[in-house]
């Protein structure tokens, strides 16, 4: 029988992936349906889609650096609470009234929530287990999470057979027991508040920024990436918020008996993340993540795949095709994650993690909010296909990115900063 002492300090690696695993089940459950919600129950168009991803980022951008300065400056713990706590919030929100207006005060609800977590969550397992074991860590977490996610997927689409909105609600109510959970068991013993005494100062805050920002623009590394996150982000805004669309228009999608054509959006999930998790296991065993020009040019060969795989999803005429693209580029998103993860921890100190990765996240935001609109627009004048087609060709420039990055591993020394 687990003591009160071992109960409330339970191991942090094993935490993380419980975490984690939990989060994946929960969003699993809302984003199976969640855009097949919008389509079809709220009635969006293309512009309104992409409109509903950029009221989240634009809350993103303008979150991320506070929320970081709270991680790094006030306890990890506590932003990863919060975090979760308001991203179920928003899922309630949005599950609850099926109105765009609704929709976007979710979005600030969630987009709120959602950089409570950015960087708070790696950044904290990283100081509870230290950097070498953090690796392992983020591709174990990824590999658990999608297992969970495969599961979620079952569930959201039972739940979705009666209603597509009790779907949004469950993972909601899962989110909010997680935020529960975690404010009773989470530890929190590898990080030191920058300041002395009860809380950090405003003054603190901002120097914790300064410092964060100098570092990013000091290391060319950083920098390089940072840019390549907001190319990505300008990708994925179009991407995530049309693919359901594109088929739903394009396709008659082939019948499955008495069930519901929301089944079919089950099966594609279910399809992937076996992809998803035999191609992270192979990274884990054959990778070795701390060789960081190696790490560099995986994911150019991930990157080239992804834009491949679009441009297969949005051009192929068959619905096989379109499957088969669709397929192959989540697999290569599902890789891309963890090693970039553990890529940018490798050039951060403790004390400016949190933030340096909420400034990678405000990127990633800026990205979105300039990209997604644009390919809206061309979804709601030309085609979606279309659309979904230049998201893919948005990628591009990522590629010279991270040969330069590699390139310049090759030319320093390897404990160099």
């Amino acid at each position: 029988m687990l003591t009160k002492a071992k109960l409330l300090n339970p191991d942090a690696y094993r935490l993380y992936l419980l975490m984690m695993a939990l989060q994946a089940f929960a969003l699993s459950l809302v984003f199976t349906i969640n855009l097949v919600y919008q389509v079809q129950q709220v009635g969006l168009n293309p512009l309104q889609l992409v409109l509903i991803g950029t009221t989240l980022e634009l809350t993103a951008f303008l979150s991320e650096i506070p929320t970081g300065l709270v991680a790094d400056s006030y306890s990890r713990r506590l932003s990863v609470i919060i975090g979760f706590f308001l991203l179920g919030l928003g899922f309630l929100v949005e599950g609850s009234l099926p109105l765009f207006e609704a929709l976007l005060v979710a979005q600030l609800i969630m987009g709120l929530g959602y950089t409570f977590l950015s960087g708070a969550t790696s950044a904290w397992i990283v100081d509870e287990i230290g950097n070498e074991r953090a690796g392992g860590a983020f591709l174990r977490a990824s590999q658990l999470s999608q297992v969970a996610s495969f599961l979620g997927i079952f569930a959201s689409v039972a739940l979705a057979s009666h209603s597509l909105q009790s779907a949004i609600i469950a993972g909601g109510i899962l989110l909010l027991l997680l935020a529960g959970f975690l404010a009773l068991f989470m530890p929190e013993t590898g990080f030191n508040r920058r300041a002395a005494g009860e809380g950090a100062s405003w003054g603190l805050l901002f120097a914790t920024f300064n410092e964060s920002f100098a570092l990013v623009r000091r290391r060319r590394i950083l920098l390089l990436i940072m840019l390549a996150t907001v190319v990505h982000g300008a990708f994925s805004e179009g991407f995530d918020r049309l693919w359901t669309a594109h088929l739903l228009a394009g396709f008659d999608l082939p019948p499955l008996g008495q069930m519901r054509e929301i089944v079919w959006f089950g099966i594609i999930s279910a399809v992937s993340l076996p992809l998803s998790i035999g191609a992270t296991e192979i990274i884990r065993r054959r990778l070795d993540l701390m060789n960081r020009r190696l790490v560099a040019a995986t994911l150019i060969a991930v990157y080239a795949m992804l834009i491949g795989s679009v441009l297969l999803f949005t051009l192929g005429e068959s619905f096989a095709l379109v499957l088969l693209g669709l397929w192959l580029a989540q697999a290569a998103r599902q890789i891309r994650n963890p090693l970039l993860d553990a890529w940018i921890n490798q050039y951060i100190e403790s004390d400016l993690r949190a933030t340096v990765l909420s400034i990678q996240g405000q990127a990633d935001a800026l990205g979105q909010i300039a990209g997604g609109p644009v390919v809206g627009a061309i979804g709601l004048l030309s085609s979606v296909r279309i659309a979904i087609t230049a998201s893919a060709l948005i990628l591009l420039p990522i590629l010279p990115l991270f040969q330069r990055i590699s390139r310049y591993e090759s030319a320093r020394l390897p404990a160099e900063g």
